[in-house]
């Protein structure tokens, strides 16, 4: 949400900050339903002070027995009472369409976001680890012999539908694994708190996230009006709404791993194969509540969480900076973390790690109580997937498949699995 005042200083510069998102101009609009709502709100305020003043003067006359007089203000009174009502109405009619209005717009890219047009225009910034060289052709993670039983696309298709999958044996154990590692080292190396959230939520918990209402397709709704979340970030984020936190408790640094839902209503005919894009998914995300004047380095911080999580699996990666026309709706500024997918001979995001300023805070009224007892501000909210636990399936399988069909498991995984290091051939741990 922005802040219609700085809209007011400087439309200007609000049309110059879209423009680099390749977005309208809409500072006239914005401004011209601001200025009918103020009139409006202005115009009642008149009114309400003139049905007050007749109200006494009703009085002195019925004191005074002018009966006439008596019955002309009284009839004035019903009709200042009648206009007051109704400009209240139509001021309030033209606040919640100012807001709906701003609610659309997307967040303002901060000032070091590279220009682009879509991702061909990203800036990496960071690249690591060696890509593995094979005397193979390498195979894609369904095609992996040592994979290809426990990953059952054909089994959830008949329960769920296209998009979907069934894994088993200890395939599901190293995708478990994984998720545990990923809470383990943030909650044991990186200070974050976890959590345990619901899935379903509230529209506010959607809108004061900005995945509503410009979002709306994109997830599941129940038949009774909860949405199924998209990650965590809704739950964790929404979980300050309302708050006003004292700053000696910020940042707050939170963690979760739990089933995700999306509609992929604009990825037709993408990623089909495998399980890289699926309606139901899993990811520990990452969420910090932060200081304004601490949020970007607190982005950066939480981008080495989420690179070191890939460095301890050996899994090489990239880092991008989004350009402005490829960011997110909310975002001020995004790192893209792309892991290494030999099957692919590419790179393919496992993780982005956002930071929205108080874009959010204020759709959700979450703000801090300085230390100094000044005015309550509002936080900035930061999230990121810490990863998403399919995909860094996906890679550990690519990168640590072997000639013979098997796949050699990185070593930081072998406490969770009971100490095994490889999927052998016939799909067992060993």
């Amino acid at each position: 949400m922005h802040d219609i005042r700085a809209i007011r200083e400087n439309p200007t510069a609000f049309d110059a900050a879209l423009a680099r998102r390749n977005d309208a101009p809409v500072s006239a609009d914005i401004l011209a339903l601001d200025e009918a709502r103020r009139a409006k709100i202005n115009a009642a305020e008149t009114a309400q002070a003139e049905q007050n003043k007749a109200s006494k003067a009703v009085g002195a006359a019925k004191a005074s027995g002018d009966e006439a007089e008596f019955e002309r203000l009284r009839t004035l009174v019903a009709a200042k009472k009648a206009e007051v009502a109704q400009m209240q109405a139509d001021a309030k009619d033209l606040d919640a369409r100012l807001t709906d209005m701003l609610a659309r717009i997307a967040n303002l890219p901060a000032d070091d976001v590279p220009d682009g047009a879509d991702e061909n225009d990203n800036l990496e910034i960071n690249r690591w680890g060696d890509l593995p060289s094979f005397d193979f052709p390498a195979k894609e993670h369904f095609e992996i012999p040592a994979v290809a039983a426990s990953m059952d696309f054909e089994t959830a298709g008949k329960i769920s539908g296209a998009r979907f999958v069934m894994l088993k044996g200890a395939v599901a154990r190293i995708h478990r694994a994984l998720a545990q590692f990923m809470v383990d080292t943030h909650v044991d190396h990186n200070g974050l708190q976890e959590h345990m959230t619901p899935v379903l939520v509230r529209d506010e918990a959607m809108y004061g996230t900005d995945k509503l209402p410009k979002f709306g397709d994109d997830s599941y709704q129940t038949t009774n009006g909860w949405w199924l979340i998209p990650t965590s970030e809704v739950t964790l984020t929404y979980s300050v709404a309302g708050d006003v936190l004292d700053e000696s408790s910020l940042p707050r640094r939170m963690t979760a791993h739990t089933l995700c839902f999306r509609s992929e209503a604009g990825s037709a005919g993408r990623d089909t194969a495998g399980m890289l894009r699926q309606h139901q998914f899993e990811k520990v995300e990452m969420v910090s509540i932060t200081h304004p004047d601490e949020s970007d380095a607190e982005q950066k911080r939480m981008l080495r969480c989420a690179e070191d999580l890939l460095e301890r699996l050996g899994v090489p990666y990239r880092t991008v900076v989004l350009c402005t026309g490829d960011m997110g709706f909310g975002a001020r500024r995004t790192f893209d973390i792309e892991a290494w997918l030999p099957g692919q001979n590419s790179y393919r995001e496992i993780s982005s790690v956002s930071t929205t300023g108080d874009f959010q805070a204020r759709r959700m009224n979450a703000r801090f109580k300085p230390a100094d007892g000044g005015k309550p501000q509002f936080v900035h909210t930061l999230n990121g997937s810490g990863l998403a636990v399919g995909r860094c399936l996906i890679a550990v399988l690519e990168n640590g498949q072997q000639a013979d069909g098997s796949v050699l498991l990185p070593a930081v995984l072998a406490p969770y699995l009971g100490g095994k290091t490889t999927l052998t051939v016939q799909g067992d741990l060993a």
